[in-house]
């Protein structure tokens, strides 16, 4: 299955109606959306009335997106560290699972106000503690927290960004006026992960060489340890899935 494909299944398992619902008033809006992906998210702005600007880094991604042919949205290709003169002012801005990857978050968000018009709006959703699932051998955690570590020393990842977006976005001149945590069928759950849930797990890690790494030997050990965690009945998530809108 290609990331295209995942990222479309991926969708289902999200409360993003919840989410979204929780925006101001979107008929007329134009609304960026940063690290938009194959435009599910945007379809679903669209829907409630705003004209939406995606972009992402990924050529194939947006290709995925702008066959969707949807009315008023595009879907630009940029560097979220650089965002291009896009000639307009966005009423807000959308960012979801996107910013973990700038691990020092408050200068990134300042220039992304820069693409904001005064009195606008930025809503931002971000994982806590993606490995956090119980009941977990002391070893596996091990393991994860250094990779955690190690993403962020490296500057590449902030696995626990999700609890850090108030403080950030206050440093960068917002207001934070909402601030939640969101039920999601691969993250934040109680119980056995569905099979179709597990089987997308089991594809990330084939994706994470750097956890491969720090593993070594027992990389295919934690992965099954993982793996098995979510489908037991006394499984636990504290993972959490966090959402924050603020105004500037």
């Amino acid at each position: 299955m290609s990331l295209i494909d995942e990222y479309k299944r991926q969708f289902a398992w999200r409360d993003w109606p919840t989410l979204i619902a929780a925006l101001p008033p979107l008929r007329g809006q134009t609304v960026l959306d940063l690290g938009c992906g194959v435009g599910d998210q945007a379809a679903l702005l669209v829907e409630r009335g705003a004209r939406v600007i995606g972009i992402d880094a990924n050529e194939e991604i947006l290709a995925a997106a702008r066959s969707r042919s949807l009315e008023n949205a595009q879907f630009l290709k940029g560097d979220l560290r650089a965002i291009p003169d896009l000639g307009v002012q966005s009423d807000g801005i959308w960012a979801s699972f996107a910013t973990a990857y700038f691990v020092d978050l408050p200068p990134t968000l300042e220039s992304w106000a820069t693409c904001l018009r005064l009195g606008g709006w930025i809503a931002l959703t971000e994982i806590d503690d993606l490995f956090g699932h119980e009941p977990l051998g002391t070893r596996a955690k091990e393991l994860f927290d250094a990779y955690a570590r190690d993403g962020l020393a490296a500057k590449r990842y902030d696995f626990h960004m999700g609890r850090k977006l108030r403080g950030h976005l206050e440093r960068a001149g917002f207001t934070v006026t909402n601030e939640r945590t969101a039920s999601d069928k691969e993250f934040a759950f109680t119980g056995p992960a569905l099979p179709e849930v597990v089987a997308g797990w089991r594809a990330r890690f084939e994706r994470l060489s750097l956890l491969r790494d720090i593993c070594g030997a027992e990389f295919e050990r934690v992965r099954d340890e993982f793996l098995a965690c979510l489908s037991r009945e006394d499984h636990r998530s504290n993972c959490k899935v966090v959402y924050c809108i603020a105004t500037r």
